[in-house]
């Protein structure tokens, strides 16, 4: 979340790249055909990318989510009055369940995000260490009970990323949506295995940006570097 860890070999682009072109707000415009084209894209890479993470040695993993750990600790401050929203690891995601704890002791609110409905936000429901989990969607743990709640920091697991920090998820939207959703934007970082970059995953108009992506060893990419 892939086949090498410096992101010197990507997958090919796609044979319609030609017939993108960025409009005034700088999203890609193009026509139904190549739309659907995209879709297919982006389907087949992230299917690509998954099973490259997948590949990746436990221990691998466990030492990339450690470093990504000890970024965050230089990025977030943990404490009360601060929300931070995390994630339940999935599918080779980095299991930051350690951090997430250690967070929740130094007091900060912590909170998981849950399916409510196909092509609805998602909530995001109040966690903490030993609280009571019942099967979401996908069979991902959520917590059975807690307030729901809005966080003012989000992290998101990345299937991949591109250097503008746009993230490619795993197709529902709902992460976009959600972000869409708020009043006010939280801070939004995505973490991940470095293996996950790609050069572009030819955002839409619903696409949005990540603030800070992660990958461990020092890799922080900021929407700032990306322009």
């Amino acid at each position: 979340m892939q086949d090498d860890t410096d992101g010197a070999s990507f997958a090919s682009p796609p044979c319609f790249a030609h017939e993108l072109a960025l409009g005034p707000d700088g999203y890609v415009v193009m026509d139904a055909d190549t739309a659907r084209d995209v879709a297919r894209w982006r389907k087949a890479e992230r299917e690509r990318l998954i099973a490259s993470r997948l590949a990746v040695p436990a221990a691998e993993r466990q030492r990339v989510a450690e470093e990504v750990a000890a970024e965050l600790d230089r990025l977030i401050e943990p404490r009360p009055g601060v929300t931070v929203s995390l994630y339940w690891p999935f599918r080779g995601e980095l299991d930051l369940r350690e951090w997430m704890t250690r967070a929740a002791i130094r007091g900060a609110s912590i909170a998981l995000p849950i399916v409510v409905e196909k092509g609805q936000p998602l909530v995001f429901r109040a966690w903490h260490p030993g609280c009571r989990m019942e099967r979401g969607v996908w069979n991902i743990p959520v917590p059975a009970d807690g307030e729901q709640v809005i966080p003012d920091v989000t992290i998101a697991p990345v299937v991949g990323y591109d250097p503008a920090s746009y993230r490619l998820g795993y197709g529902g939207g709902f992460f976009d949506r959600t972000l869409a959703s708020f009043a006010a934007r939280p801070q939004v970082i995505g973490v991940g295995h470095p293996c996950a970059a790609i050069p572009t995953i030819h955002p839409q108009p619903h696409d949005i940006p990540m603030d800070v992506i992660v990958t461990g060893a020092g890799r922080v990419q900021t929407r700032t570097d990306a322009r």
